[in-house]
């Protein structure tokens, strides 16, 4: 180890610090016991934690793209009750092995990350363990939040984009497979996954919301359940969707089944919601009953799960 815990807070929060002082709801920020941001809305509150080898693994990934694959996990529960991101808290645990470089790296991943969305680091904690470990708090305001709980039938459904491009590239990394440039758009979805702000906003008139990081058919089922409904996905639908044919082309090179990817993939953070004339991609309809029903699909898909 080639540094102290007060040289890693220095260099960490000179980083942070920069959009601290350019958001004025931010009244105290890092430096004290606990910040202090002025708010007149419904904070919408969340948490995600990443560990080493169990959700990223240093021999694949920068830490750039790690501390901004944490971020973006944040964001988009946020953006999935239809709220705005505003702060986020982070707490990290190092083995004191780490390069001061690569902490540098992992705090700029976040903070570029969340400054695309108009989010800021106001805190956190700093601490020594047997594995890194990264946790994020981010705090989201809203005036009127969106659940999945609000499903109407008559509804369409619909996926902001199309999701299987993560757990493609999880594939080609955990196969050791050749890397090619037929994977380059998976192995980027996967290490560093892209979110769209102004797609993200632009669900706030839906009728109810998730994000889908656990697989879309886990959490298909869960909206159907909390609404009291049955999902009926159309699969033509997502095959008529920009970039189906390319991952298909990665299933393929891959040797597994497409739909495994699109329907039980995983750690894609593309919103589910229904709704009437919105955006991304109508995959299908709400209806009376219970569940979800996909049809034409020959077999049930092979649902992802956290990687160990």
């Amino acid at each position: 180890m080639n540094f102290d815990e007060e040289q890693v807070i220095s260099e960490i929060t000179s980083i942070f610090s920069k959009s601290n002082s350019s958001n004025p709801q931010v009244i105290v920020g890092i430096g004290d016991d606990a910040a202090v941001v002025a708010t007149d809305q419904h904070s919408v509150i969340t948490t995600d934690m990443a560990i080493e080898d169990i959700h990223f693994k240093r021999e694949w990934s920068t830490a750039y793209e790690i501390g901004s694959k944490v971020t973006v996990a944040n964001l988009a529960d946020i953006y999935a009750m239809g709220a705005d991101p505003r702060y986020l808290v982070v707490a990290l645990t190092l083995t004191g092995n780490e390069e001061l470089s690569w902490i540098k790296e992992l705090a700029q991943g976040i903070a570029d990350t969340a400054a695309k969305s108009d989010a800021v680091v106001v805190g956190g904690d700093l601490s020594r363990a047997k594995s890194i470990m990264i946790s994020i708090t981010a705090i989201g305001s809203s005036r009127l939040h969106i659940t999945r709980s609000g499903a109407r039938v008559g509804d369409s459904i619909y996926v902001s984009a199309l999701p299987g491009w993560s757990r493609a590239g999880y594939e080609v990394l955990s196969r050791n497979l050749t890397l090619s440039k037929v994977f380059e758009r998976a192995l980027t979805q996967f290490k560093s996954p892209e979110l769209l702000p102004s797609l993200m906003r632009s669900f706030k008139s839906a009728h109810s919301l998730c994000d889908i990081s656990d697989s879309f058919m886990e959490q298909a089922e869960q909206m159907s359940r909390a609404s009291a409904v049955e999902f009926e996905i159309d699969i033509k639908k997502f095959e008529r969707a920009e970039g189906f044919a390319d991952l298909a082309a990665v299933a393929h090179a891959i040797g597994c089944d497409v739909w495994d990817l699109v329907l039980a993939g995983g750690e894609d953070h593309v919103l589910l919601a229904t709704g009437v004339n919105l955006p991304g991609i109508c995959i299908g309809r709400v209806l009376e009953g219970s569940g979800v029903k996909v049809l034409e699909m020959k077999k049930a898909p092979d649902t992802w799960r956290h990687f160990n």
